[in-house]
């Protein structure tokens, strides 16, 4: 039987090699991931929506829809929680542009300058959306808790891993191997609780 192409409305290929991990680490085999930059271009819907979920729909019925084959979206940020949640959906262009990642690390940084050490709580929120050509969604949501530091460590990952010390931990999400960051990551869990609806494509 041939794989199940699924799309990853995704042009981060950090984001279809974690996928692409977690679907190994559990011996799920038959999925072959396409990655946005395979496929035909198509017109893709604004994220406008107010919450991780509905953005993530957002752009797995955009990819659904254009393409025919099962698609797989993520919208992740960081919440947190002396900026009253914020960023948020807004986290990949806090600092005005989208996906500067420097420049948006180094506003948070500068926005919690004067904020002590015990309110510098965060949460790295990521939801998940499976899409089916035949119009069946599926949406699932995880979170990694931790802090916001003073300073960027690591060059691993992206985004605000440099920034995020997740709880428990000594070290920055971008100092942390992607084994490590995969176990307890805010994408890794919501990629596992989809992991039973992406087997079934495959049966």
């Amino acid at each position: 039987m041939p794989d199940v192409r699924l799309l990853v409305a995704s042009r981060n290929t950090k984001k279809l090699a974690e996928l692409r991990r977690v679907l190994d680490a559990a011996q799920v085999g038959g999925v072959e991931l396409v990655g946005l930059d395979e496929v035909a271009e198509y017109p893709e819907t604004p994220e406008t929506g107010a919450t991780f979920e509905e953005n993530a729909l957002i752009k797995a019925r955009d990819g659904a829809a254009a393409t025919g084959m099962p698609c797989v979206a993520d919208d992740s940020g960081i919440a947190i929680d002396a900026l009253n949640g914020m960023p948020g959906v807004l986290s990949a262009r806090w600092s005005g542009q989208h996906g500067q990642d420097e420049a948006n690390t180094a506003l948070v940084l500068a926005q919690l300058a004067d904020v002590p050490d015990e309110r510098r709580g965060a949460a790295f929120v990521s939801a998940c959306a499976l899409v089916l050509p035949d119009g069946r969604e599926h949406v699932v949501r995880g979170e990694w808790r931790g802090s916001v530091s003073r300073t960027r460590a690591g060059s691993g990952g992206f985004g605000y891993d440099p920034i995020f010390v997740p709880d428990g931990a000594g070290q920055s999400a971008a100092e942390m191997t992607p084994a490590e960051k995969d176990a307890s990551s805010h994408r890794g869990v919501a990629l596992r609780r989809l992991l039973p609806e992406i087997t079934a494509l495959t049966q």
